[in-house]
């Protein structure tokens, strides 16, 4: 269209004219600076646009509640004969996050995906981050050594008055987003082919030795008080001891 040979384009560049030619059949990889030179040749305007990750989640190594809750749940996990990983990075559609907990069994090829929660702050970025996570976790699977049939996940939240109270506010919403519940989620760590609900919620007292260590909600007929007023009071009991 430009009426310009390969010849003529390779002298303007500063290549041979078969490098241009590998160029355009797609057999040759040119350098940044060669596209730009070819480009000032052929009129036509380059830009390089560098657009960072979107962050689904952020690594929570430093935050104590968080940290002792994962902790505890990859502890208790682990105990019943299920390989726990933690902190396990997922990177895929621009986005890059990692999983709190990923535990698999291998008998029936049963993989969780645990979100731990100690604050319930949005509902709808809590259930989009969980979905990018399930769209990707039988690759990050596969590049532990694990070969999963079924994938479920888990919503794990701290047992806190404050959460209490955001799980009645959006009650309907969890319902209908995480069905399961603890006394499920208890029978499917003994019993992986016994999962029903895709999605499942339940809290934890990083403290407690109850062999029942799955707490179920409020919502759900718990009838004793949280064991923690919210994520401060957590953090300062749990920092003394």
């Amino acid at each position: 269209m430009l009426d310009v040979t390969q010849q003529e384009l390779a002298l303007a560049a500063g290549v041979s004219r078969s490098h241009i030619a590998g160029i355009e059949t797609g057999r040759v990889n040119p350098s940044i600076d060669l596209v730009w030179r070819i480009a000032v040749r052929l009129g036509i305007d380059v830009a390089i646009v560098g657009r960072p990750p979107i962050i689904m989640s952020r690594r929570n190594g430093q935050d104590l509640v968080h940290a002792r809750c994962s902790g505890y749940v990859e502890a208790r996990i682990h105990r019943l004969g299920w390989m726990v990983n933690r902190e396990v990075e997922v990177a895929g559609d621009r986005a890059l996050g990692w999983i709190d907990l990923l535990a698999f069994e291998p008998v029936s090829r049963t993989l969780v995906i645990i979100e731990i929660k100690t604050r319930l702050e949005d509902i709808g970025a809590v259930e989009r981050q969980v979905a990018w996570y399930e769209r990707h976790a039988t690759n990050v699977a596969r590049a532990l050594g694990w070969r999963p049939t079924q994938i479920i996940t888990w919503l794990i939240l701290l047992a806190s008055d404050e959460v209490e109270r955001a799980v009645g506010i959006h009650r309907e919403v969890l319902r209908r987003g995480f069905p399961g519940r603890a006394s499920a989620m208890r029978q499917v760590i003994l019993d992986p082919l016994s999962a029903v609900d895709r999605r499942s919620l339940a809290m934890v007292d990083p403290t407690s030795r109850r062999r029942d260590w799955l707490i179920p909600t409020r919502s759900d007929g718990r009838r004793s008080a949280p064991p923690y007023r919210d994520y401060g009071d957590a953090a300062r009991r749990l920092a003394a001891k």
